[in-house]
Order: C-alpha cells, then sequence, then structure tokens
C-alpha cells in the first residue's frame, strides 16, 4: 500500500501534491477511507481539492476498490423520448432511494443516432457506432467514466457498423453483424481490448449469416440462430472445425433466441414473455431452460428488459417501471416470485420516455428498454 501511496505522489500534476490526502492521515490510510465512499458521493468529491479530483480517476484508485471489494454497480438505461432523441438514465441500486437519474453532457451524436449499441465494463459505458438520416453508419466509440463524470471517445472500431450486435467477455468487447439488418459486409466480426484501446478485425467464413444473439457462457461466445420459424440453433463465435466438441450448452440454448437474457455468475436466465412473465434458468446439466418463477403483472409494463447486479436480477418495463428480485431466494419460492419495486424516475424537467432504443441483446422493437449494468 505504500508503494500506491508514493505512485500516487508521483503522477499527481498538481501544486498541492505535497499536502495530505487527509490531514493527520498517511495517503495510504486516507486512500481505504477514500475506497470506501459510495460511487454516488463522487461529484462531491472532486469539489474537495485538485488532488482529490484527479485521485478519483487514477488506476491506484480504482485498484483500492476493488482490493477492499468496493466495487459498484449502476444500471444504465437508454431510452427515446416523444422528439425521437436519445436519453441515458442512471440507476444506483445500493441508494435507498433507488430512483433513475438522467446522465448530462451525453455528447450530440448519442443523442441523436439509430442502431448505436451499449456495452459496459468496469465503470465505463460504451456507445459504439450508429447511424441517422444525415449520415451513414459511423466507426465511433463513446465512452462514458462514472468514477470522473465525464464522456471521452475510444478507438474507432475497424468496420463502420449501424444495427448490430455486442457483447462483452473478459476485458474485450466483440461486435457481430445482426441478421437481416446490418449495414456492414457479412461474415465479419471484431473485439475491442480495452486494456489496449486496441481493435481487432476478424473476417470469419465459418460465421453464419443468420446471427440473432450474441451470449457469452463458459468463457465462449455463442451465437444465437433461427434457421427457420421457430427452429434455433446455436454455435460458437470464431470457432473452428474442431471448437463444436468444445461446447458446452446444448442446441436448445438457442431457444432465447428472442428474450431478454442476463447472466448472474455462471448461470444464464430468460425472461420468456409469450404468456406472462416467467423466469427461467439454463440448466447445463440437463441441456435444457427450467422455469424459476413468475413475474407478477401488475409490478412493470412489458416489454421488459434484464439486467444483473452481484445476486440481484432487475427487470425493467416501459416508462422505467422496474422490479428487483435474489434469485437465490427466487428459485425457492413456489408461483408469483418476491420482488421489490423501484421508482420509475427521478423528476429533472426533462421529458418522459415514450419508447425505448432496443440493443445487440433483443430483436427489433420500439418499446422494450435498453439495459447495461456496470
Amino acid at each position: 500500500m505504500a508503494a500506491a501511496a508514493s505512485s500516487l505522489d508521483s503522477s499527481c500534476e498538481f501544486g498541492d501534491h505535497h499536502a495530505p490526502l487527509i490531514s493527520g492521515l498517511p495517503d495510504d490510510i486516507a486512500l481505504i477511507c477514500l475506497a470506501w465512499v459510495p460511487r454516488r458521493y463522487y461529484n462531491i468529491l472532486r469539489c474537495v481539492s485538485k488532488r482529490w479530483k484527479s485521485l478519483l480517476g487514477s488506476k491506484e484508485f480504482q485498484q483500492s476498490r476493488k482490493e477492499h471489494n468496493m466495487q459498484e454497480s449502476w444500471v444504465y438505461a437508454v431510452c427515446r423520448l416523444a422528439s425521437g432523441r436519445i436519453a441515458y438514465y442512471v440507476l444506483d441500486p445500493f441508494s435507498r432511494r433507488r430512483c433513475w437519474t438522467a446522465l448530462q453532457s451525453v455528447p450530440p451524436q448519442c443523442c441523436k443516432r439509430e442502431g448505436m449499441s451499449f456495452e459496459t465494463l468496469g465503470s465505463k459505458l460504451f456507445v459504439l457506432g450508429g447511424c441517422s438520416w444525415q449520415e451513414d453508419a459511423t466507426d465511433e466509440v463513446y465512452v462514458y467514466d462514472a468514477f470522473t463524470n465525464t464522456w471521452g471517445r475510444a478507438a474507432s472500431m475497424p468496420t463502420p457498423r449501424c444495427y448490430f450486435l455486442s457483447t462483452v467477455l473478459g476485458n474485450g468487447i466483440y461486435v457481430a453483424n445482426e441478421a437481416y439488418v446490418s449495414s456492414t459486409p457479412l461474415q465479419t466480426w471484431d473485439m475491442y481490448d480495452t486494456c489496449s484501446n486496441i481493435w481487432i478485425k476478424n473476417h470469419d467464413l465459418q460465421l453464419p449469416t443468420d446471427v440473432h444473439k450474441l451470449i457469452p457462457l463458459h468463457g465462449m461466445i455463442y451465437t444465437i440462430h433461427e434457421l427457420s420459424p421457430n427452429v434455433f440453433y446455436r454455435g460458437i463465435l470464431g470457432s473452428t472445425a474442431g471448437d463444436e466438441g468444445k461446447c458446452l450448452a446444448g442446441p436448445d440454448l438457442a431457444l432465447c433466441c428472442y428474450s431478454p437474457t442476463v447472466l448472474v455468475g455462471e448461470n444464464l436466465y430468460m425472461l420468456d414473455q409469450s404468456q406472462g412473465a416467467k423466469l427461467m434458468m439454463w440448466r447445463r446439466e440437463h441441456d435444457q431452460w427450467d422455469m424459476v418463477g413468475r413475474l407478477s403483472p401488475l409490478l412493470i409494463k412489458p416489454p421488459c428488459q434484464l439486467a444483473a447486479y452481484g445476486r440481484t436480477i432487475l427487470v425493467v418495463g416501459r416508462g422505467l417501471t422496474a422490479a428487483a428480485f435474489d434469485v437465490d431466494k427466487a428459485g425457492r419460492v413456489i408461483g408469483t416470485m418476491y420482488c421489490s419495486s423501484l421508482q420509475p424516475r427521478e423528476h429533472d424537467g426533462t421529458q418522459q420516455p415514450e419508447s425505448f432504443e432496443t440493443s445487440s441483446e433483443t430483436p427489433s422493437s420500439s418499446s422494450a428498454p435498453l439495459l447495461v449494468c456496470g
């Protein structure tokens, strides 16, 4: 920890770098104290001093939070307002208020484009690609950092993309074409390494042209296809001739093709909305989907999307109506699952969201919410 404090001193570029972080405490102890402050108070901490502002954006601070198990997850919702503009909302599930708040200072490009994709890694929200009636598909990638509360640019994608699929595995973001609606040449997928800020382009002749979904599971990325109406298939992104034998998921995994899914630990969950709202879990040992429980139709307005933080699944519907439940408790309840509801959103004088932008995790829909958690 002394080494971390020394690194903080050497990396500080401001004139007050000789002053202690907290008066009367060694910097290594002060770093631990600040690491325990919840992320929602960072706007206040940044106003204390230039050194605190610099500290909150440093790798040493993020590493300290990780070492002390203080990494928090926020849920981001990307919504389309009645005016057609895209709005970004964030939910701190650990706050006592637990309500949605609008993100500010969003780049104008991220508020007007169609067909964008959204992913989170660590404390960062990535907004990838998109197009509009004034511009063709773009390769631009914008990043929101929750630690510094700032927007910036990441490395551009190798290929401009609009209406495409994306997912996260490890420290990488993977993007690929979506069936029928892709604006880029088929049979290509790219990987972004967040550590090096570099994209790797791949031409994959083994990649079918009818991919509807990407699912990260068992250290692989499964591709979900619809071969014909109600006939589904799963493959592996970047697979070779011998990779099919390594596949740990049976073909019935592809039944989630048009349903929202979320990964909790090593378990994959799906929300089946064909007849009410049923939470299903993929049973790897049986190669089938088993029902966990039903969700009360009085809590949320379908269609819905899923996000997860810790062992909790958040279900969000139209108008940002939301319900959260613990997966460990839900599996022991017969019938309707017990949930806690959330406030739709915090009033900030902006327009109410009318519909939601679709994501790479769902089929095209004008009213399904897009959710990412990080």
